[in-house]
């Protein structure tokens, strides 16, 4: 395969990020683009070349593409996955892969059985400074584990409901629980706490919380806990920090730490990790190797799996059991 065709089942800001870094590789014909608002979809179409569509199933119907980025909202994901993996057409699908996760599990066999490549929009891991925490931490010891997403509200209506975009744990936050997973190793149980402080102030139909904290344990025995806002607007950060019996780790973005008994390291690195995270999908595609993709479909179920127990665990005010 020369070329993959690629096309688009969503046209909103993500799935505009992927197509100009899409538009950087010599292995790439970005063919059809398809959104709901037809206007929508024929701007992009015509900014990137790619034929418009309002139907998704008529765009698959077309056989335009060898590949598809599916990024519309966790809400209105319908049968795609589905659909697109049966008829052999490998896909990129941009997190979270859903809100329910019997239906994201349901999707999972389905593109496990159709064979096809599959990726998923954790972009984070394809940084370079979350490659060499890989490295270091291989068979060391981890004690504690401290994550954290503090941010503001994105512009978008729809994500200040807790049924559309299920809230910052799943839909924000959910990038920090993947890298806590990838690092460190699988969650065992957890317990949090959620609250709205204060942005029903701006919103009052918000139904989704404003801060949480989570408490969690591994099922290495490390135990750690998460924090996240989505109303500070004055400073934003994110990160995880490692704690072992012999080194503290931290990765926040680009930015790696080392301390340890014989280094203090200190880098930042200058990753485009969403061209990192695409040219790694075509290049699947094209070689069919699934192994190059650094986040397959299950694995992104299983970190929404995580950040779904700590919505139920906040909800219900008890300890929930993760994996089993």
């Amino acid at each position: 395969m020369k070329k993959v065709r690629v096309g688009f089942i969503g046209a909103g800001g993500i799935a505009e990020l992927h197509l100009k870094k899409l538009q950087q590789l010599d292995t790439v014909e970005l063919t059809a683009v398809c959104d709901i608002n037809g206007e929508r979809a024929r701007s992009i179409g015509q900014a990137y070349g790619a034929e418009p569509f309002t139907d998704w199933r008529q765009m698959l119907d077309a056989g335009r593409a060898d590949a598809l980025f599916v990024c519309t909202p966790p809400f209105a994901r319908d049968d795609i996955e589905e659909t697109v993996a049966a008829k052999g057409i490998h896909l990129l699908v941009e997190k979270p892969v859903g809100l329910d996760l019997d239906t994201a599990l349901r999707k999972s066999r389905a593109i496990r059985e159709a064979g096809v490549i599959n990726s998923s929009g954790y972009c984070l891991r394809y940084l370079e400074s979350v490659q060499r925490a890989k490295q270091y931490l291989h068979g060391k010891p981890i004690n504690m584990v401290l994550a954290y997403r503090i941010g503001s509200l994105p512009p978008i209506p729809w994500w200040i409901f807790q049924d559309k975009s299920g809230g910052q744990m799943v839909d924000q936050t959910t990038h920090q629980v993947d890298l806590v997973r990838y690092l460190a190793g699988e969650f065992r149980e957890a317990t949090a706490r959620y609250a709205q402080r204060s942005i029903r102030g701006d919103h009052p139909e918000a139904t989704i919380p404003d801060v949480g904290v989570v408490s969690f344990a591994m099922r290495s025995g490390a135990i750690g806990s998460l924090a996240n806002s989505c109303v500070s607007r004055h400073h934003g950060k994110g990160g995880v920090e490692l704690f072992g019996p012999d080194f503290y780790l931290s990765v926040s973005g680009s930015k790696l730490i080392i301390h340890d008994d014989s280094r203090h390291v200190e880098e930042t690195f200058s990753t485009d990790f969403y061209l990192e995270q695409d040219r790694a999908f075509i290049e699947a595609v094209r070689a069919g190797r699934q192994e190059l993709v650094l986040g397959d479909y299950a694995d992104a179920v299983e970190t929404l799996a995580a950040t779904l127990a700590f919505n139920e665990s906040a909800e219900t005010g008890r300890t929930v059991v993760i994996g089993d």
